[in-house]
């Protein structure tokens, strides 16, 4: 207690010495910031030498130094001063440890200070501007009374102790001793505090490992097991506490109804009686909760003083001496031979040890009532386990006690006839079954009133446990309630969050519990739903044992508990102890809670509410991925398991959708699909353009499984270096990569062109199969992202850096069209032929403004140094509506019915053959078949074809046609060869230009050596258009660039020839590593 008292002196002392530093202000001759940045004093070098007062009377104060010489603050967050210089005697903005920096985000219990970022302390230091200087009023807002906080005692101990004895300590305890016997009654007693006991424990394990807020049971459960369990509990054990007010009080009314029924003062009958009673009752307790906090901590140990004396008239009573009418009743004073045989069981009525364990367990279940106004406490984290464990010892003790004196003095049953008791056969008659005897341990429930010394005091017990009962009751149901409404896991509710007061008072909850609790109250008998609130409370406590277990067998560094005296296999154990006597207590009610439980349980994980609170889901996720992965690292490669796990060059994902989508439908929820995204520049300027939480959150929005990875380089070849190096993880690695056509390689800088097919050679040289993606409309719809925002083209274009310009993406904005006629064209291979198609192109344009909405705040922050080229724009705003947002949602939603036509002219390994088929297993192609094409000769057409389908057959590949084309080896017309003569001309060396100053230009040389190669796609070109210009999609081998044979010129006219005006095509090339077997 000492070193505590010494550490909060020390701190407010510190509190002290900051709130003073905070008053000081600059001198004159040096400029400052207004209070509120990080300043320091200053120290002089000369001991001697001390600052001179200013006017105000405060110190001199400047901000670090700039290398300028001036004064300024870092940065334009809003900073508290620091101590730092006290302590170290220099100048800094960084701050000292403060529990302040740690707090929550979201506390509403003072504000969070803001440490200085890393940007602060690691950039030069720049000129102040006015914006730097945050206004007073902003930094530091006047901190609002604190309400009364109560301590370990009151708060916890009297609240638990109230609870736990409540009215069964005198109205069953008796009969639980006259069923059980003093040996079993015992044991029963026993078993409910170590349950109760082991709970305890894994609550102040859970509670001490971090600030607990309000909410008690609720904020333990549902910070440590997510808000799936804890909305769920904490919806039930509200309502549970609501209807155990109602029962507390119409116990209450049910003893005063039959008092006035034995002296003849009845209003009305017992049943209506009760209900009056309880009306009034419950105004009143609720009129003392709005009175305040204060006054019902003071009513409670107005009523553990009243039923402490009436517990001591019991055990005085006990010692006095028996008169004629109590031991008509069965009072005989302390007697060993009544001890002795009372301590053995005496089950009648088909009563059980567990039937009469079901009975007393509820009279435990009071142990979070200190635990549900955490919120109210003190010190949460010492008052919650000492208070609740000294309330389970008290409480058992009493209790253990009670039933050794109860069946020390008082025989099981008894006449009441006071002629029995002359005649010496109390018992005799009951024994026999003459006579139905009314009194005894085990026929009269208020036996109590007949051991103690003076009945009222008896009376007033049974009246004090019951108020005190439903008051506790009746307060902490709305705490949770309130508690569970901030956290708005629920639709509706967020109007009985509201708390009034210093103290939050959630008095609208108190109203809504009023009349909850007032609805039941009329009903009078709640005999059926008593069992139900027992299963609702033990619901809690298994889980609270759960969420221990949980945690510690997460091992997550954020579980350091300071409560030690705790075991995860014992919560475990106690977690299951918990649900066994669930369904010992009542079978039904334990299905039903379960059922409720369950229920609320899949409502919040569908709805997937949008709170991040740390709780072990989440270190269990990261830990099982981990161990995975380590797993997967050891298991050897086989061509059965082979994945396409793609690597795909996107750029900002939400740019290029149609690629996005398209790749994900091959790897959704099965495979790796890694978005890279090359941010050219200097890496010390690009750095932080490296976040992409934004884009995390549109590729959620989008329900898109893949993973993002940004790189800044220096050029794009680099960047895509890396990525393909680095990315991805032990065995999750890409072994694909995916990227987009470069439309504008005829017009962009030979450089860039260079990179572009030099990407194409380190995939393959890094042993990775290549994919490139054709979209005649393009698949790039940058520029009408920026579009959208309504921003001039030339401030824009001005803003944009050069070397943003140079393609700092796979492809350029391309969704600019050549004609009306081609657009049409290309729209008519996305939409149905049905009347649908006005109806989808209006969820498109819907969905197209959705799925940008996401990213805008993100390119707002970067001033879109991440984006890709803006040179599309002014085309943008010439083309037709809807045939942007067709781009963005080419590949989205289910394909209309079709071909994708596969041509596997070349053995890579089987990947040309197995992405093709995976995308006709997902939904969205399950329309399209599949048409294979593969060459042969002319002479053997039969033969190859059958051998096609036999090796497609032992693949187990589903096709719909094999076609085998053997006139491939055809010259091509002179047509088409005039075509692709004018489309490389440009790019011919002329007469008299030096290769080494042009080197990216073709020399004659280059096209006589690539002569076949280039007649060979020609030709292809021409079959394209022949057999699959309506193909829904083409699938075609990606032709090989062998290095120092192919220029990069020669290869672009190629991929240009193959795949200009056609269907969305994808050209692809293996490693030539097998991917497909027919093995089993």
């Amino acid at each position: 207690m000492m070193s505590g008292e010494v550490g909060e002196m020390e701190m407010e002392d510190l509190n002290k010495q900051e709130d003073s530093n905070k008053q000081n202000t600059a001198p004159k001759s040096a400029p400052s910031p207004r209070p509120g940045r990080f300043q320091v004093n200053i120290v002089s070098e000369n001991p001697e030498a001390a600052p001179k007062e200013n006017k105000d009377k405060t110190s001199p104060i400047h901000s670090e130094p700039s290398s300028g010489g001036q004064s300024t603050p870092m940065g334009n967050e809003d900073f508290d001063q620091s101590m730092a210089m006290q302590t170290f005697g220099q100048n800094t903005i960084e701050v000292m440890p403060s529990l302040d920096y740690y707090r929550n985000l979201f506390s509403t219990s003072a504000t969070a200070k803001q440490r200085p970022t890393l940007h602060d302390l690691h950039e030069p230091i720049k000129d102040p501007t006015p914006q730097d200087a945050p206004s007073d009023t902003e930094s530091r807002q006047p901190q609002v009374s604190s309400a009364s906080k109560f301590g370990w005692i009151k708060g916890v101990l009297i609240r638990c102790v109230l609870n736990i004895w409540g009215v069964m300590l005198f109205l069953r305890l008796t009969w639980i001793v006259g069923q059980a016997g003093i040996l079993y009654a015992s044991v029963i007693v026993l078993m409910s505090a170590v349950v109760t006991t082991l709970t305890t424990l894994s609550m102040s394990a859970i509670c001490t490992n971090g600030e607990v807020k309000g909410g008690g049971a609720y904020y333990m459960i549902s910070r440590s097991l997510g808000p799936e369990f804890g909305g769920s509990i904490g919806l039930i054990f509200s309502v549970a506490n609501t209807i155990a007010v109602a029962m507390y009080v119409v116990g209450f009314s049910e003893t005063v109804a039959l008092l006035l029924k034995d002296y003849d003062a009845q209003m009305v009958d017992l049943v209506n009686d009760v209900r009056i009673i309880g009306m009034i009752t419950i105004v009143v307790l609720l009129a003392i909760i709005f009175i305040g906090m204060a006054w019902e901590a003071k009513i409670q140990l107005v009523l553990l003083v009243v039923l402490s004396i009436a517990i001591l008239n019991m055990v005085v009573g006990s010692f006095l001496p028996v008169t004629e009418a109590k031991a008509a009743k069965g009072f005989t004073g302390y007697r060993k031979d009544v001890f002795v045989q009372n301590l053995k069981p005496g089950f009648q009525d088909g009563e059980t040890f567990f039937s009469v364990f079901s009975i007393f367990f509820p009279a435990a279940t009071g142990i979070l009532a200190g635990a549900n106004i955490s919120g109210d406490l003190h010190d949460a984290q010492k008052a919650i386990p000492k208070g609740t464990l000294w309330a389970i010892l008290i409480s058992t003790v009493i209790y253990v006690g009670l039933s050794w004196l109860i069946g020390g003095c008082m025989i099981r049953e008894a006449t009441g006839s006071i002629v029995d008791v002359i005649a010496g056969n109390v018992t005799t008659a009951c024994l026999n079954g003459t006579l139905e005897c009314e009194y005894g341990l085990v026929n009269d429930l208020a036996a109590a009133k007949v051991i103690s010394g003076w009945v009222p005091l008896v009376l007033a017990g049974i009246f004090a446990a019951s108020l005190s009962s439903a008051l506790a009751s009746l307060v902490s149901a709305p705490k949770v309630f309130q508690a569970v409404c901030k956290d708005k896991i629920f639709p509706k509710i967020e109007y009985f969050a509201h708390g009034v007061g210093a103290g939050d008072e959630p008095k609208r909850a108190y109203v809504l519990t009023f009349f909850i609790a007032a609805a039941f109250i009329a009903i009078g008998d709640l005999n059926t739903i008593a069992p139900l609130i027992s299963n609702f409370f033990l619901a809690s406590y298994a889980l609270i044992n759960f969420s221990c277990f949980s945690a510690s067998l997460a091992k997550s560094p954020g579980w350091r508990p300071a409560f030690k005296y705790y075991n995860m296999w014992v919560a475990l154990v106690a977690s299951v102890i918990c649900v066994g006597v669930m369904f010992l207590i009542n079978w039904w009610a334990a299905l039903l809670t379960i059922a409720i439980i369950s229920g609320l349980y899949m409502y919040v994980h569908s709805t997937k509410p949008e709170v991040n609170w740390g709780d072990s889901n989440q270190a269990f996720l990261y830990k099982r991925a981990i161990q995975t992965t380590i797993k997967l690292g050891n298991v050897p490669e086989h061509v059965k398991t082979f994945r396409p796990q793609i690597l795909l060059l996107t750029g900002p994902p939400n740019c290029r959708p149609a690629m996005l989508h398209l790749c994900s439908h091959i790897t959704k929820n099965t495979s790796l699909l890694l978005c890279g995204n090359v941010i050219i520049g200097e890496q010390p300027e690009v750095f932080r353009q490296l976040r992409t939480t934004e884009y995390e959150q549109w590729l959620n929005y989008k329900k898109l499984k893949a993973f993002l990875a940004f790189t800044t380089a220096p050029t794009l070849r680099k960047g895509a270096q890396q990525l393909m190096q680095l990315g991805g993880l032990g065995k999750i690695r890409p072994n694909t990569m995916f990227m987009g056509f470069k439309r504008n390689w005829s017009a962009c800088k030979p450089e860039d062109l260079l990179d572009y097919v030099g990407i194409i050679h380190d995939a393959f040289d890094l042993q990775l199969g290549v994919c490139i993606l054709r979209l005649q409309e393009g698949s790039d719809v940058s520029a009408a992202l920026d579009f959208e925002k309504e921003e001039p083209y030339n401030q824009k274009e001005d803003l944009q850096p050069e070397n943003e310009k140079a393609c700092n993406s796979i492809t350029t904005p391309t969704i600019t069209i050549t004609g009306t006629t081609q657009k049409d064209n290309a729209m008519k291979d996305n939409i149905d032929e049905e009347d649908e198609e006005e109806e989808e192109e209006e969820k498109e344009k819907e969905n197209a403004k959705e799925s940008t909405a996401l990213v805008h705040n993100s390119d707002n922050q970067t001033n879109n140094q991440s984006r890709p080229l803006l040179t599309s724009e002014k085309l943008v705003r010439n083309m037709p509506i809807g045939s942007v947002i067709k781009t963005t949602q080419k590949f989205q939603g289910k394909q209309p019915k079709g071909t994708i036509d596969v041509w596997w002219l070349f053995d890579d390994g089987g990947l040309t053959l197995l992405i093709p088929h995976l995308l006709t297993q997902k939904t969205n192609w399950q329309k399209c078949k599949l048409r294979v094409f593969a060459s042969g000769k002319k002479e053997r057409v039969d033969d190859e074809k059958r051998k096609m389908a036999n090796l497609l057959s032992k693949f187990r590949i589903p096709h719909d046609s094999v076609n085998i084309i053997p006139n491939i080896g055809k010259l091509p017309s002179a047509a088409s060869i005039e075509k692709f003569n004018k489309i490389i001309e440009p790019w011919l060396l002329k007469e008299g230009e030096d290769p080494k100053a042009y080197p990216w230009k073709i020399s004659e040389q280059d096209v006589e050596s690539l002569n076949d190669k280039t007649m060979r796609q020609i030709r292809l070109r021409e079959l394209l258009q022949e057999h699959s210009k309506d193909a829904s999609l083409i699938v075609m081998s990606l032709p090989m660039p062998r290095k120092s044979l192919c220029p990069p010129i020669m290869y672009m006219c190629w991929l240009e020839v193959l795949s200009g005006d056609l269907p969305p095509m994808l050209l692809m090339r293996g490693n030539q590593t097998s991917v497909l077997t027919y093995y089993s």
